[in-house]
């Protein structure tokens, strides 16, 4: 047990002293996080709201299509995009492969059918008396639409933390569309997996303790927002 309580204090020192290397894959995750969570949230909140608020022909279908998205393998999510963004793939000419940008569309693929779907269940639980509520009160269309989402504002909180846990925590597509390039694209998760393998103990432990504080800070926020908006 004393090299797992000298690994912690190795990693305070890793933290304070501002490792280089330790902190290359801290900002690298948070850019590739706030990219990927930002193109997700902005896609995925309306189609999800669409998705569950309206019916319409073949709905059933596309849920079914989503909701089998849910538990795509991430290795052949980077798989896939590894072939796209590769020298001979569609997109090559983009030159994303080995990028933190390419990171950011695996995991903006791996977190759009959370939002879709986390964001359609909580429409089609909503109060059937809502909208004719809304209405009574002089609503129009938007306003009953907006109204709705509103309502539904807590789920697609709960959907967004979960997605953002999802994109946080990654590994394979990481690594196969990003390559692990140190200094460039290596990640907290990617580095975690490295330094481990390599034997430093104390590397991973602080990166993983980084991301224990992100995990809090962001739910501190996100409880503080909800407690505003009760």
């Amino acid at each position: 047990m004393a090299y797992i309580g000298n690994g912690f204090l190795e990693a305070f020192f890793l933290l304070i002293h501002y490792d280089p290397e330790t902190y290359s894959a801290i900002f690298a995750t948070l850019l590739v996080s706030g990219y990927a969570m930002l193109a997700t949230l902005l896609m995925g909140i309306p189609l999800g709201f669409f998705l569950g608020y309206f019916n319409f022909r073949g709905k059933n279908q596309i849920r079914m299509l989503v909701d089998t998205a849910l538990s795509l393998p991430t290795v052949f999510i980077g798989l896939m995009v590894y072939a796209f963004l590769s020298n001979k793939g569609p997109l090559g000419h983009l030159e994303l492969l080995f990028t933190l940008e390419g990171i950011a569309i695996g995991l903006t693929i791996l977190a759009l059918p959370i939002i879709i779907s986390l964001t359609a269940v909580s429409a089609e639980n909503t109060d059937d008396t809502l909208r004719i509520t809304l209405i009574s009160l002089g609503a129009n269309r938007t306003q009953v639409l907006l109204g709705t989402l509103w309502e539904i504002r807590h789920g697609i909180i709960a959907a967004a933390l979960t997605a953002f846990g999802r994109v946080m925590t990654e590994v394979g597509i990481s690594m196969m569309v990003g390559g692990n390039i140190k200094w460039q694209t290596r990640t907290i998760t990617t580095a975690i997996a490295l330094e481990t393998g390599k034997g430093m103990f104390a590397t991973g432990i602080a990166l993983g303790l980084v991301l224990l504080s992100i995990a809090f800070l962001v739910n501190m926020v996100v409880s503080s927002l909800k407690n505003k908006t009760a």
